[in-house]
């Protein structure tokens, strides 16, 4: 039986859709997808645009993972943004920066679009700001802006200091934020449950309290359910963190890390003014971060820390408080009402994994905390190569990955290691 949605804000305030089914006997139809967050789901939509025949079938309920438990943010920062342009270079030469700029911002453009398409409730807003913590992060911000002015974004880029960060934020802690107004932010279930909607309007099955048991692997292969199957063309595994399939292939590449948020009871108008005046997303700049937005029925919605050890923790609240107070002192005596976690799927070189695992099975994974952005350009890319086009595909599943030889138990330690000595090593700049 499907496990309910975590007691999450999102889950709290989750529009009413029709039924989703469960699958119950065999099905036909060309493309098969495991995996029912932003990966399966985006990819669903555009193979349903293409007129392709698809399933999506999906362990517990649409969102139930990370799609539905995350901070609500799209923005154009990508965690392996270096080396992902290290490694391209192998296929496009110089224009590899290119790509990875364009990257940045193609998941925005998707959303946007597709929530005016298909009229998708999801209280998206536009407007965020990354906020230096250390005097020493400011350079890298002026980096960015200077990179976004030349790629022609002057207009929605903004570098702030002083006195003028609090036209953004209500706090003293940060020393100078980049403003981006083409990013966004988003009630992220509501976006996921409206586009498994728009996937359905265009034929899509899309199929809940349905694991997947099996694959059954050859010319056309089978998913195997308790209470049918799904014959395809293609499969497509899109359970990212949360899947164990195809462990000859996967086993050792991704690893789930455990991501607390909370959001706060709702706050007077006027002090959610002085928390975030303009209604801003804001993130800052540490390896490990803070990151915080408002509702739409004006809470606040925390995040910070992050366990790499992939468990979860005893008291999701305890360590939020402290940095909520730090950062907002105005909100000393404010509640906090939802208390979740779920879990991201980390990479070693924080570079997404796409590849295939037969010719007619892919998988798609890893976006190491920047998902909702990411997942959308993937899913884009994913349709375009199960329909022909395959050349971003091919750029993406020509990228090495690090492979620990070991189960995800002693790899989660390995990766709290490693995040343990990048911020000590922060400390120092």
């Amino acid at each position: 039986m499907a496990e309910p949605y975590c007691k999450s804000y999102y889950a709290a305030t989750a529009n009413t859709t029709a039924p989703f089914p469960r699958l119950e006997g065999s099905i036909d139809v060309d493309v098969a997808i495991i995996g029912g967050g932003f990966t399966g789901i985006a990819t669903a939509v555009e193979l349903a645009e293409r007129g392709v025949r698809v399933a999506v079938l999906e362990a517990n309920r649409i969102g139930w993972g990370a799609s539905g438990r995350n901070g609500g943010q799209i923005t154009g920062s990508l965690s392996g943004d270096k080396a992902m342009e290290k490694q391209f270079r192998r296929n496009l030469g110089s224009e590899a920066a290119e790509f990875v700029w364009n990257l940045r911002w193609r998941g925005q453009d998707i959303i946007r679009r597709r929530v005016g398409k298909y009229g998708i409730r999801c209280d998206l807003k536009h407007g965020h700001m990354q906020a230096a913590y250390r005097p020493s992060h400011i350079t890298e911000l002026e980096d960015m802006y200077r990179a976004a002015c030349a790629h022609g974004m002057g207009d929605e880029v903004e570098m702030v200091y002083g006195a003028d960060l609090h036209r953004y934020v209500g706090t003293g802690i940060y020393h100078a934020g980049l403003v981006n107004r083409r990013n966004m932010h988003v009630h992220s279930l509501n976006l996921c449950l409206g586009e498994a909607d728009a996937a359905r309007s265009l034929g899509a099955g899309i199929f809940i309290d349905t694991p997947v048991e099996k694959i059954i692997y050859g010319d056309r292969p089978e998913l195997v359910t308790a209470r049918g199957r799904v014959r395809a063309d293609k499969v497509m595994i899109a359970g990212n963190g949360y899947h164990h399939f195809a462990p000859g292939k996967l086993s050792g590449m991704i690893f789930p890390a455990t991501l607390g948020i909370v959001a706060t009871e709702p706050l007077p108008e006027e002090l959610a003014k002085s928390v975030l005046p303009q209604d801003f997303a804001v993130y800052d700049t540490r390896f490990v971060l803070d990151y915080y937005r408002l509702t739409a029925d004006r809470r606040l919605l925390f995040g910070s820390g992050t366990n790499y050890k992939g468990t979860a923790s005893s008291d999701i609240g305890a360590p939020m408080l402290p940095a909520i107070r730090k950062t907002f002192p105005q909100l000393a005596d404010v509640k906090i009402e939802f208390a979740w976690e779920g879990q991201d799927g980390i990479t070693i070189n924080r570079i997404p994994q796409l590849g295939n695992v037969t010719p007619n099975v892919f998988y798609a994974q890893g976006y190491s905390g920047h998902g909702i952005a990411t997942s959308h350009v993937i899913g884009e890319i994913m349709a375009a190569a199960i329909t022909g086009n395959a050349r971003d595909f091919d750029i993406f599943a020509s990228a090495w990955h690090w492979r620990l030889p070991v189960g995800r138990y002693l790899g989660n330690r390995a990766l709290a290691l490693g995040m343990w000595y990048f911020q000590k090593m922060e400390a120092l700049r």
